[in-house]
């Protein structure tokens, strides 16, 4: 494949998604054990905040709702939406409460379509993923469940939950005895109810079908705590959706979820710094969880572009995490800091690490017309910190237009091929705009919702690993882009001797602050030899820097100074980065910490 742009890489969506009205009304779920005592942190939100951010709806359409809930797994009668399959799979139970009635999983979401977004589209309820199950995890310690919210779900192995859910509807479809039991708990029990049940089934197993066996698979398994969603979001909007499958790209290039704190305060978000207005950023990562979405319309007039996009419920989420603070390591859980070892630590972060992580109080970009500044992140090239570059290799170079071809906007249209960058850019570009005028945004109102971001926005870096503050990083294992390094310890050593195969485990480990690898706690085996997997690169070696060396060779007594600050920091729980900068911002950007140096590179 040809190496792709990082502006190539910017999001838009993932597998093709059938609605239906909920026909018959069901008996009740079978009732959740409650999970085991979670411990929260103080990162400044309130209980209601949480309640409403596991739980919110992006417009996601999976399935009915009433067929998730009452679903079986493919080899026994146990539902699949069961506490027990759930933690099989890393996707976080919590109980029944008044936000989650039904007792869902964390990330799994009622999505109620009450009026068509076109003409023919599917109204009702269904059960749609979001952002929460992907960025919201628990570290676990000795029995002990510690709740990070906004933080990377290293448990989760979505690519083995949805193959999951396909094996489960492929059974129930195939499995007469199943299939009734199914229809028992929907009280479907005439013939015509029961042909109406298959039919709505059959199109929502097809479509999740589809994506488990020709979009989903991998070169090798990704495993827990890593997802491909870039390939698999560009396969769903220029292939899936489309009905196009030569323009389908194979997703070897699984990276871990980035953790959210300081992400809507950062100049760029994603690992290869590709966006920055939150809008199309969290409408792209929509259009990546079954967001139903009109390709298929003669005409605007008909729907063509249309879809059940929640704007209202981006823009609440963007803006609550404007006031998500990084977790404080809890002494009182995992022992006590080294307060003098941090402070050697600091200094040593200051020195080798802070003209890339920028470090409190930041460094800030100068106001903007809307006088919001921005959090600098390093923007770091890839061939000199020399990480695993699959990601940008992934996508196939071209993509065919299809029916698509007379419909496409401006330039675009009559082109039987565009590169992949600009027909996804082609079709992105027309459902956000008709998602604003759904949503009837004035100008002025889109001001904040599109962050206070100077609008078009810049060109985006080429090439490039966004590097960003760590406050908070202690909690967010395994580490580089693609999870490829089990622990912040071996970040800190030659890249030739970090581990070559580890576990990836469940349980945290305080000490080297990273997954438990010894195999008790999970049992996937990460071989950073297959393809997407490298963990070469971020090297501190007694070498010249550039290709693939960041630092010079660090004795043992300064790697365990810097793991004792990377724990220390946020140094007060519950600090939250003021949104649009500091209030020296109106001035300039704050002075970098002292000591910090420019990047080699520049």
């Amino acid at each position: 494949m040809r190496k792709l742009t990082s502006r190539s890489l910017r999001a838009a969506a993932l597998a093709t998604s059938f609605g239906a009205i909920t026909l018959f009304p069901a008996q009740p779920a079978a009732a959740q054990a409650a999970p085991a005592s979670v411990i929260y942190l103080d990162q400044a939100w309130s209980q209601d905040d949480r309640d409403w951010y596991y739980n919110f709806s992006q417009g996601s359409t999976v399935m009915s709702y009433d067929i998730f809930l009452h679903l079986e797994l493919a080899d026994s009668q146990e539902l699949f939406r069961s506490d027990a399959n759930s933690e099989r799979h890393g996707v976080i139970p919590q109980p029944r409460s008044p936000a989650n009635p039904d007792g869902l999983p964390i990330g799994i979401s009622k999505t109620v379509i009450s009026k068509p977004a076109w003409k023919g589209a599917a109204t009702g309820e269904f059960a749609g993923v979001t952002c929460a199950m992907c960025h919201t995890s628990e570290l676990r310690v000795q029995g002990k469940r510690i709740r990070i919210d906004g933080g990377n779900n290293n448990a989760l192995d979505y690519q083995a939950y949805i193959q999951s859910l396909d094996a489960a509807m492929q059974a129930t479809l195939k499995d007469p005895a199943k299939f009734d039991r199914l229809a028992s708990r929907l009280n479907a029990t005439s013939a015509d109810a029961k042909a109406a049940l298959r039919k709505r089934f059959e199109a929502q197993a097809a479509g999740t079908h589809h994506y488990a066996t020709r979009t989903l698979p991998s070169a090798s398994p990704w495993g827990p705590a890593r997802l491909d969603a870039l390939t698999l979001i560009q396969n769903r909007l220029t292939s899936n959706v489309p009905r196009i499958p030569e323009n389908t790209s194979t997703p070897n290039a699984p990276v871990k979820p980035p953790f959210l704190w300081n992400a809507t305060q950062g100049l760029w978000t994603q690992w290869a710094a590709i966006l920055q207005d939150p809008l199309m950023r969290n409408l792209g990562e929509t259009m990546g969880v079954y967001l139903d979405i009109n390709l298929h319309a003669e005409s605007p007039a008909e729907g063509l572009f249309a879809s059940n996009a929640a704007i209202h419920n981006l823009d609440r989420v963007e803006v609550q995490l404007w006031r998500l603070a990084p977790p404080s390591w809890p002494e009182d859980l995992l022992g006590k800091i080294d307060r003098d070892k941090a402070k050697i630590g600091k200094a040593l972060f200051a020195t080798h690490c802070a003209s890339c992580h920028n470090m409190w109080p930041y460094r800030w970009t100068e106001p903007n017309k809307y006088g919001k500044s921005f959090v600098l992140v390093g923007l770091v090239p890839q061939s000199y910190v020399g990480t695993d570059n699959t990601q940008a290799q992934t996508i196939r170079p071209y993509a065919l237009t299809g029916d698509l071809i007379d419909k496409l906007p401006g330039r675009f249209r009559g082109k039987p091929v565009l590169t992949s960058e600009d027909f996804k850019g082609s079709l992105v570009a027309p459902i956000y705009a008709r998602a604003i005028a759904d949503a009837k945004l004035t100008q002025e109102q889109l001001v904040p919702i599109n962050g206070f971001r100077e609008l078009p926005p810049p060109p985006t870096p080429n090439a490039v690993y966004k590097a960003a503050p760590r406050d908070g990083v202690w909690a967010t294992p395994p580490f580089m882009h693609n999870g490829s390094v089990p622990n912040l310890y071996e970040m800190l050593v030659p890249a030739s001797e970090r581990t070559k195969k580890f576990y990836v485990g469940r349980e945290f480990d305080p000490v080297k602050l990273g997954v438990d690898t010894s195999g008790n706690s999970g049992r996937f085996l990460f071989d950073t030899a297959l393809l997407g997997n490298s963990n070469a690169g971020h090297s501190f070696e007694n070498a010249p820097l550039g290709n693939g060396v960041i630092g010079p060779l660090l004795t043992d007594e300064q790697r365990w100074a810097l793991i004792e600050y990377l724990k220390s920091i946020p140094e007060t729980p519950g600090r939250v980065t003021p949104f649009g900068g500091p209030q020296q911002a109106a001035t300039g950007a704050a002075a970098a910490p002292s000591g910090a140096q420019q990047p080699a590179w520049k």
